[in-house]
């Protein structure tokens, strides 16, 4: 029988080889659709930004990230087919979801990203995979 030493949970801020890739490549889109003029380049722009927010800095579950890109679809399908392609009022739109994210996300018991030493009382818990 093969046993594994289990994963050490860790917290904090994050940043691997791959997210710095995916960074570049979601600010070279963004640079590139910009450049060539399409009024949507700012889509590129923001997922890239919540994906930077919600992987290496917050730790969002997957869940949420889910249901926050399924809001930013609909908020960016419903302005669009309205005639608003600008940036500024799709992000006020969506600044309320960000936050109810963010906020949920750091309110759990797992919570573990950035200052979760100072946000969750049961950091400890979750590092020791007691929760």
């Amino acid at each position: 029988m093969n046993q594994s030493t289990p994963l050490r949970r860790r917290h904090g801020f994050r940043l691997s080889v791959v997210d710095a890739i995916v960074l570049a490549l979601g600010g070279a889109a963004t640079l590139y659709f910009r450049h060539e003029g399409s009024p949507l380049w700012w889509i590129v722009a923001m997922a890239t930004g919540h994906f930077f927010l919600f992987c290496n800095v917050f730790l969002v579950w997957r869940r949420w990230e889910l249901l926050w890109a399924a809001v930013f679809t609909m908020n960016a399908a419903i302005h669009l087919a309205f005639g608003a392609d600008d940036a500024g009022s799709v992000l006020l739109w969506q600044m309320p979801m960000t936050l109810f994210v963010i906020l949920r996300q750091i309110r759990s018991p797992w919570y573990h990203g950035i200052y979760a030493e100072r946000l969750n009382p049961k950091l400890a818990d979750y590092l020791n995979g007691n929760l």
